[in-house]
């Protein structure tokens, strides 16, 4: 008769090997660990200290449950370490668990070298451990949360995801689990404390908690400290807009405490007391120039509170509701509200200062107390931030390297403030959050990684992401976000439809992060130049169609899933898009009296319905579950605050003549000028000059500005013009490619023009300019040529030049183009051209002047203030200087850099001839991202994205 087995966890530190190991199986060989088999009914039992911690009780607990909902079979939990027999799963805190200390003590198991320390686990399959025992699978730990890692981590690989609960990711059924005789594996966290902040709840997620849970109690919290444990962090800041973590529900506190979750309070709210418990139970102003007693009181509740409890203490003060202090810039006070701190901790707390954690955070104006020379004690962590959008501002020195308490970070995927709040779908594309998090790792700040995840929802991939690297950031490249996001969509829909879903995901986040869905209006992708917002939307409607087909087509238990983590973000993003873009359209339509303006307004109104309708749908998915989670308001900013409600945009209509008239407009690309009205001002219309290396065709549109339809004509000034209609009947509107017959044409600059006759007297001439540049050297394939008065080219396209003092390293789905460039170089090293990395980018130029060249960089803060992040341009052998990106004090700079997502440095290209260079750019410091770069050779016409790059072809 088979022998239920037992699964045994301890409390151990494991090696970095193991996270890639998969241990679990679900064919059997002869030798596997049998965790279940249906097909016999087998299942282990599982063996747990009744006396161990009851985080530990909690994680065995849904251990049990998680093989029931892999197999249908449930394992027995059981306590008496007296009867081990037949193949046991062995749950344990290594110290504090007979079976587990045994196998140690008697050489069966050897503790791995990162399984000895802090939330540690290994997990090992062993033979015959002890008498009557056929085969344990033991699950050990340094401390408490390292046996919970090390169970979590064993039903993760079972098929259970972090997200089952949180976004309803189905567990697959499977006839069995197994374990591969013989496996080994050990880990262990390289970021001490890693969590979320939950923030800015107001009003979905508080909305949605007050219905499910009745507020924010510990029922809520049961299900984030669950999510966070089996991602593997251990850190939070809890919800505080008009909640207290503590007060609201004091089994917060203990329920936390018991998992294993290491509680904090947000970066205004010190000594583990929440903002509004000082409205509660606060005397007096929150000034402790004038109040210290009364505050000094308050904070002693704190530390009593959180004696005996896993917290780090917020040191310092702001001004309530995260506002600076009202008395400015008083450093000597400052030091003495920490110094006040230190002394409570010291008095209530029974252990030394300098083992109690505490945590400085270096928020906003707080970071220039630090940098007017306020130090705080060694052993306190000085957490530095970002700028709110996602760009870390200071790092550690080389000379603060060595403290005590080290240093952290904390980042934002949402934000409340200017220049735009973001509060409402994922924005951040997985490229930036490593890059940024990667510099942060790289300068030492280990110590405490936390970040602003807002509702929690729709925040699942990156939040994914960020905790993941935090485990192991040295395990993180640049090609991980691209590798994770796949590796993340198999696990989340069991391999169903992954690169598709992948691409997906990679399109909205990539799409959001050009430009946050808060910030966009109606003029910011150009609808004259470049094609660029029908080309966005072309680019956006491909992927809600496969969305689309995905979610009818992909296995029925995966549709709410699916909707959740990729339907909904990509379709909202779609939607606040093309809102704006058929607004831009109603616009331009209005201004030149087409008919069709009124059907551009019912688009706009009808993208504004689609937006409520797909709120509505998720607030329906599974009877309701997620009422209330998506309606932060997030259509109708007019300032950094977004509006009370979603707000119905303007549009511009059109009245048409009774009966039906016919009258003709002509406009063209690139202009928001019309034909008739154009001659009233003496303005002819007139298209973008047309090169030979440049766009091959212009567009003319031909429109009604009634309804009747008419009839029109188009005909050419001379043969070399080309036009792919010469006319018809038109009800609404034609579009009529223009291009040039270069065969036709001699070197040189020649005009013509292009004449459309329809309704009224005369017709539209619209000017055609074609210029062939007379060519003394060819250019060769793969140069970025001249055309249409600039030259572009994304900064992955050059020819990358390395060396030992670094490298530019090629960044997956950072920046605006999908992908960028990074200087890969010693944290501190400012280097010179003569040792530093270098760009090359083979540039053909069709005319000679001096040229204005922009690098577009992402809008990374100077972290460094010794080094700041610089470049040098060269063109062939000329050195032309060095730029540097500016500091955040540069105000204006900083607003339009984290709105765009790039910033522009510019620098001057003295080209003598037509003919071929090379433009280098030279990674100086570390922390330069570049994403493109554009020569403005006379004619870069306005637009947000610019101009795709373009290169030469035989």
């Amino acid at each position: 008769m088979f022998k239920q087995c037992i699964v045994i966890i301890c409390a151990l530190v494991v090696s970095a090997v193991s996270p890639v190991m998969a241990y679990v199986s679900f064919s059997p060989d002869s030798q596997s660990f049998v965790v279940a088999d249906k097909a016999s009914g087998k299942v282990a039992s599982i063996w747990v200290d009744s006396n161990a911690s009851p985080g530990i009780l909690l994680a065995a607990k849904n251990l049990q449950s998680d093989i029931y909902k892999v197999t249908g079979l449930t394992p027995v939990i059981v306590h008496d370490a007296q009867a081990l027999s037949g193949q046991v799963i062995i749950i344990g805190e290594r110290g504090a668990a007979a079976p587990v200390d045994r196998l140690f003590a008697d050489g069966t198991l050897s503790i791995e070298e990162n399984a000895n320390q802090w939330e540690g686990y290994q997990l090992a399959h062993v033979q015959h451990p002890f008498d009557g025992v056929e085969q344990a699978w033991v699950i050990s730990g340094f401390d408490r949360r390292g046996v919970i890692y090390g169970i979590y981590d064993l039903s993760e690989k079972m098929g259970v995801s972090p997200w089952y609960w949180w976004a309803d990711v189905p567990v697959v059924q499977r006839d069995g689990v197994y374990i591969t005789a013989g496996s080994q594996v050990s880990d262990a966290p390289k970021v001490k404390y890693r969590g979320i902040f939950l923030n800015d709840e107001a009003p979905a997620l508080t909305n949605w908690t007050h219905e499910k849970f009745g507020g924010y109690n510990a029922t809520f919290y049961r299900h984030v400290f669950e999510l966070l444990l089996r991602s593997k962090a251990n850190f939070l800041w809890p919800a505080m807009w008009n909640n207290a973590f503590a007060d609201d529900d004091p089994q917060n506190m203990y329920l936390a405490h018991e998992m294993g979750i290491v509680m904090s309070t947000s970066h205004h709210e010190p000594m583990m007391r929440a903002d509004k418990e000082w409205n509660r139970y606060g005397s007096g102003p929150w000034e402790y120039s004038t109040n210290p007693d009364k505050l000094y009181e308050f904070w002693v509740e704190g530390a009593k509170r959180y004696k005996d409890k896993d917290a780090i203490f917020t040191m310092g003060m702001r001004g309530q509701a995260d506002t600076p202090m009202s008395e400015g810039e008083n450093i000597g006070l400052l030091e003495r509200i920490v110094a006040d701190q230190r002394e409570i901790l010291a008095k209530h707390i029974d252990k030394p200062i300098d083992e109690i954690p505490q945590v400085w955070a270096l928020y906003k104006e707080v970071q220039g107390f630090y940098e007017r020379g306020m130090r705080v004690p060694d052993d306190v962590t000085l957490l530095w931030a970002d700028d709110n959008f996602g760009n870390v501002r200071r790092l550690p020195t080389s000379d603060e390297l060595g403290r005590q308490g080290g240093a952290g970070v904390y980042y934002h995927f949402d934000y409340v403030g200017g220049p735009r709040s973001y509060r409402w779908i994922n924005t951040v594309p997985l490229g930036k959050v490593w890059e940024q998090m990667n510099l942060a790792w790289d300068y030492g700040a280990d110590r405490i990684w936390i970040t602003n995840v807002g509702d929690l929802k729709p925040m699942e991939l990156p939040i994914s992401f960020f905790l993941a690297q935090a485990w192991d950031p040295s395990a993180f490249d640049e090609t991980s976000p691209a590798s994770f996001t796949r590796e993340w969509v198999r696990k989340q829909f069991n391999g169903q439809y992954t690169d598709e879903i992948t691409r997906l995901l990679n399109t909205y986040t990539l799409h959001n992060g050009r430009r946050k869905p808060a910030a966009i209006a109606p003029d910011t992708y150009s609808v004259l130049n470049y094609n660029e917002a029908s080309r966005i939307s072309a680019e956006l409607a491909d992927a809600a169609a496969l969305a689309e087909k995905i979610h009818a087509d992909i296995d029925s238990a995966y549709r709410d899933s699916f909707f959740q983590l990729v339907g909904y973000p990509l379709w909202a993003s779609q939607t606040m898009f093309e809102l704006n873009h058929a607004q831009a359209l109603n616009r331009l339509y209005a201004e030149q009296d087409r008919s069709t303006t009124n059907e551009m307004a019912a688009k706009v109104n009808g993208w504004f319905a689609r937006d409520e309708q797909l709120r509505d749908a998720y607030h329906e998915l599974r009877g309701g579950k997620w009422n209330h989670m998506m309606s932060q308001p997030h259509i109708g900013f007019v300032h950094w605050r977004n509006p009370p409600a979603n707000l119905p945009p303007v549009v511009h209509t059109k009245a048409l003549a009774t009966p039906a008239v016919a009258d003709m407009g002509v406009s063209v690309e690139g202009s928001r000028l019309y034909w008739p009205a154009n001659e009233g001002q003496g303005k002819p219309l007139t298209l973008p000059t047309f090169t030979s290396f440049g766009e091959s065709s212009r567009t003319v549109t031909v429109y009604n500005r009634q309804g009747k339809t008419f009839n029109w004509k188009a005909k050419t000034s001379h043969d070399w013009i080309l036009v792919d209609k010469q006319g018809g009947a038109l009800t609404a509107e034609e579009q009529v490619s223009v291009s040039i017959d270069w065969q036709k044409l001699p070197a040189g600059e020649h005009t013509g023009s292009v004449f459309v006759s329809g309704t009224g007297w005369g017709g539209a001439s619209i000017d055609v300019v074609a210029v062939k540049p007379d060519l003394l050297q060819s250019p060769q394939p793969g140069d970025f040529i001249e055309g249409d008065g600039y030259i572009a080219a994304n900064a992955t396209s050059a020819t990358i030049l390395n060396g030992e003092a670094g490298e530019w390293r090629r960044v997956s789905l950072h920046g605006r183009t999908g992908a960028a460039m990074r200087t890969a170089v010693e944290p501190h090293a400012l280097l010179d051209t003569g040792n530093a990395p270098a760009l090359q980018f083979p540039l053909y130029f069709t005319s000679s002047g001096e040229f204005s060249l922009s690098l577009q960089l992402s809008p990374s803060l100077p972290f460094d203030a010794a080094t700041g992040i610089q470049l040098a341009i060269a063109l062939d052998d000329k050195l032309l200087g060095t730029v540097s990106l500016p500091e955040q004090s540069d105000k204006k700079a900083w607003e339009q850099g984290v709105l765009n997502n790039v910033k522009t440095l510019t620098s001057t290209l003295p080209v003598a001839k037509p003919g071929r260079y090379t433009l280098t750019v030279y990674g100086l410091t570390p922390g330069a991202v570049l994403q493109k770069v554009v020569v403005d050779t006379g004619d870069l016409k306005p637009s947000y994205l610019g101009p795709l790059e373009r290169r030469y072809k035989l």
